[in-house]
């Protein structure tokens, strides 16, 4: 997860596509370059589970899966043969 504030207040989202191999993994703030691996849905796998009550945290890029908030969109000739196209509305997709 991704927290967005601090604290009761906070904005938790649950990240589903981290980047590959832009992720690293640490267990109470030491990264762990190996003993681990990415699963599907952005799951953080260990070999070995690290200790109980052990803070575990990573670091990573991430990819925001989004639609289009229209089912259409008007261009006119002027701009696409710019190379322009307006402003086109865009909404996240949440994945569970």
């Amino acid at each position: 997860v991704k927290r967005y504030g601090i604290g009761a207040d906070a904005e938790v989202r649950r990240i589903t596509r981290p980047e590959v191999g832009s992720v690293v993994a640490a267990v109470g703030g030491v990264a762990q370059p190996s003993g681990w691996s990415l699963g599907g849905g952005g799951v953080v796998q260990f070999t070995v589970p690290p200790a109980n009550g052990a803070q575990v945290t990573a670091g990573f890029r991430f990819d925001v899966p989004v639609r289009f908030a229209e089912d259409s969109l008007t261009i006119d000739a002027v701009n696409f043969a710019a190379g322009e196209a307006g402003s086109v509305g865009l909404v996240e997709v949440r994945e569970g």
